[in-house]
């Protein structure tokens, strides 16, 4: 006789923590990123690196292309643009982003930082700015996930965030 009784498996409930994947954008001028990336990584998160990239080349600089760029006309730029070492980084830059589910924006820095927080919020993914120093006030931070000066509520933000 065939039984009528369903096997029932019942699971545990298993909580687990996934934390973040970050992009740190900031400048080689910052002097608090070193610290910001080791931070993140002590709190368990993981933090894409510019300074060491995964390609193994070394960190990009353009006075590695032309010791001279800083006297560049638009053209020679251009060229720049092209060079082996600008595309090599750029690629690494751009799987990174695309890698990352979040990034931390660390003041002060220039332009490509915050083209870059611009592209992952474009890209619907959580942006935060990092103003351990106060800078200029700027309005459009307001498109960001959150702004602070504090290390550890962005570690709970993140955290919470990956609930």
């Amino acid at each position: 006789m065939e039984s009528n009784c369903k096997n029932i498996v019942i699971f545990a409930h298993i909580t687990t923590t996934t934390m973040a994947k970050i992009y740190v954008a900031s400048s080689w001028r910052n002097q608090y990123y070193p610290d910001v990336v080791k931070q993140l990584r002590e709190y368990g998160h993981e933090v894409y690196d510019f300074r060491n990239p995964p390609h193994n080349h070394g960190a990009f600089m353009w006075k590695n292309i032309d010791p001279e760029f800083d006297k560049w006309t638009v053209s020679d730029y251009k060229k720049g643009l092209e060079h082996p070492a600008s595309e090599r980084q750029f690629q690494a830059d751009l799987d990174a982003l695309n890698w990352a589910d979040t990034c931390l924006l660390v003041l002060p820095c220039g332009r490509s930082a915050h083209t870059e927080a611009g592209w992952m919020k474009g890209a619907g993914k959580k942006v935060i700015a990092y103003i351990p120093e106060m800078q200029e006030a700027e309005l459009m931070y307001k498109l960001f996930d959150l702004v602070s000066d504090d290390m550890e509520e962005i570690n709970e933000f993140l955290k919470d965030s990956c609930k």
